[in-house]
């Protein structure tokens, strides 16, 4: 059976076909590689991840378009999963959101969240968050549903005003921005399963639920996210946090021990490096046009 002919076609599928939708955070072209193989149907590239790991700074609106562009189009280069993307506020005004839409939508992308946080944005489980005025926010998304070109392409509205005005202010934001044309509800550092269902049944659009470690919200499982109407679950960050994490290791035992034996244990193997990325088969291929080369 052929798949629908754009990504964003495919990301809305799979909200429909997985309830609740696990998405997981993919920082890289092998790791999105990964995650399509151990059977995930959407994947995400995060803002602050590509800060952090491509320019090594932090979530503080620094990063720029062309930088998560071209993390995303490296993604996009290798795996057909639908990528759902964190463009920040939209790096700029609504001329600038617009170009933002059209741009993910060239680059492969099947869906992307903007969210109501000033310019110089923090990541959303710090505190002294400071947020757009609604209407400001309701712009965003009428600016960027208006450069919607592929009609299938999901504008992902999310509010980080629980922690500014509180649950009620966030909701009617919210639902604000699903009148002016947003397709699913991303509320940021939700505390409780009771805020998730207060927001699902005031907007009635798939909502989603960032279930990130060392944050606000608790871990909450799939099982209870679905009991409270969530439709789409976000592990953001986890997967390049572990990588990180086994990565200082390494460095410090190498520093250490002299050796990297100890850490040997921790590491994917080069069998397992290759069968990821089909090595066996480029190398065919190779032999193939080499025996070619010498027959000739």
């Amino acid at each position: 059976m052929s798949q629908p002919a754009s990504a964003g076609a495919r990301f809305r599928a799979a909200v429909a076909g997985e309830q609740p939708l696990q998405v997981v955070g993919t920082i890289t072209a092998y790791v999105a590689r990964m995650a399509k193989r151990t059977g995930f149907k959407a994947i995400y590239l995060s803002g602050g991840g590509v800060a952090a790991n491509s320019l090594g700074m932090p979530d503080l609106g620094i990063s720029s378009m062309e930088d998560v562009l071209t993390d995303i189009r490296r993604i996009t280069d290798v795996c057909d999963l639908p990528l759902l993307v964190d463009v920040d506020t939209g790096w700029g005004g609504a001329f600038n959101i617009a170009r933002t839409v059209r741009s993910m939508i060239k680059a492969g992308a099947g869906a992307m969240h903007i969210e109501d946080q000033v310019a110089a944005k923090r990541c959303g489980h710090r505190p002294g968050k400071a947020i757009v005025a609604k209407d400001e926010m309701v712009d965003r998304i009428k600016a960027a549903v208006d450069a919607r070109h592929d009609p299938g392409f999901v504008i992902m509205a999310r509010t980080d005003a629980i922690a500014v005005e509180g649950i009620e202010a966030a909701i009617e934001r919210a639902v604000a921005c699903v009148e002016a044309g947003a397709d699913m509800i991303f509320p940021e550092a939700i505390y409780t399963l009771e805020q998730y269902r207060q927001f699902k049944d005031a907007v009635k659009v798939p909502i989603l639920a960032n279930i990130t470690e060392f944050g606000q919200t608790p871990l909450f499982t799939t099982d209870e996210l679905k009991a409270a109407g969530v439709d789409i679950v976000l592990y953001c960050c986890g997967a390049y946090r572990a990588m990180n994490k086994a990565a200082l290791n390494f460095y410090e035992t190498v520093r250490r021990d002299g050796t990297q034996k100890a850490a040997v244990p921790t590491m994917q193997t080069r069998a397992e490096l290759y069968d990821y990325l089909d090595y066996h088969a480029y190398e065919d291929k190779l032999d193939t046009l080499f025996a070619a080369g010498k027959d000739e």
